[in-house]
């Protein structure tokens, strides 16, 4: 039941809104954030989808919570490190998950 409150939710919830609660001007100087989707595969919205933004919006969650007890750099460092592998987890799983059901992600290549 807890899972399907969650989707609601977020299907209740502009993208916007979910991106916001990271608190990007904390992120240690060279940080690089990993890419989060704002659509999904081929403009298909299904459980994956919903899944992977529900993935995103924990991981969020988690970040914040770690920064408020983060008592040093160290500390900080290891939650931006924990959210960066969450994030990219999720992305994993969330492409892994579409190509089993025959979708890709888009790809440009300029050039030969």
């Amino acid at each position: 039941m807890k899972k399907w409150t969650t989707l609601a939710v977020l299907m209740a919830l502009p993208a916007s809104v979910a991106v916001a609660a990271v608190p990007y001007r904390s992120m240690p100087p060279g940080f690089e954030a990993p890419h989060i989707r704002t659509a999904p595969i081929a403009g298909v919205v299904n459980q994956y989808w919903y899944n992977y933004k529900a993935d995103i919006l924990e991981a969020e969650k988690e970040l914040s919570s770690d920064l408020r007890h983060a008592t040093d750099r160290e500390d900080r460092w290891d939650a931006w490190d924990e959210w960066e592998t969450e994030v990219v987890d999720a992305d994993k799983d969330y492409v892994k998950e579409m190509r089993k059901k025959g979708y890709r992600s888009g790809r440009v290549t300029v050039g030969g």
